[in-house]
């Protein structure tokens, strides 16, 4: 069966922060959703681009050797593989990912405190 996703009502599901819930599958891509505040851990995917869309308030990703990219409701940015970021949210921040299944949140920081194996799905 075919079933809209409204991305309100999986929001407000949940109140963790930095742990991405499974909303659906593309192929073999999951989209989630993830509640952000703080700093995340710097981090980069061997294999995988990841892209985030900020679904409500503001998210700031820093990389290395560049500019920060700030991102508002509506926005979104890409991030190649093996390119090292570093998530950050002043205040809370509502955020749709799209990424391969089995992605790591931590990527390359496997052993960080922020590091969810197996996502719930909502």
């Amino acid at each position: 069966m075919i079933e809209k996703v409204n991305l309100a009502q999986k929001f407000a599901l949940f109140n963790d922060h930095w742990s991405p819930k499974v909303t659906g599958r593309v192929n073999d891509f999951e989209v989630k959703v993830v509640k952000l505040l703080g700093e995340f851990v710097w981090h980069h995917h061997d294999n995988e681009d990841e892209l985030f869309l900020v679904v409500a308030g503001e998210l700031t990703i820093e990389i290395h050797d560049q500019p920060a990219i700030h991102l508002s409701a509506g926005e979104f940015v890409i991030i190649p593989r093996g390119v090292e970021h570093r998530p950050v949210a002043e205040t809370e921040c509502h955020v749709m990912l799209f990424e391969p299944a089995g992605t790591l949140n931590t990527g390359s920081a496997p052993d960080s405190a922020f590091t969810v194996t197996q996502p719930d799905t909502l």
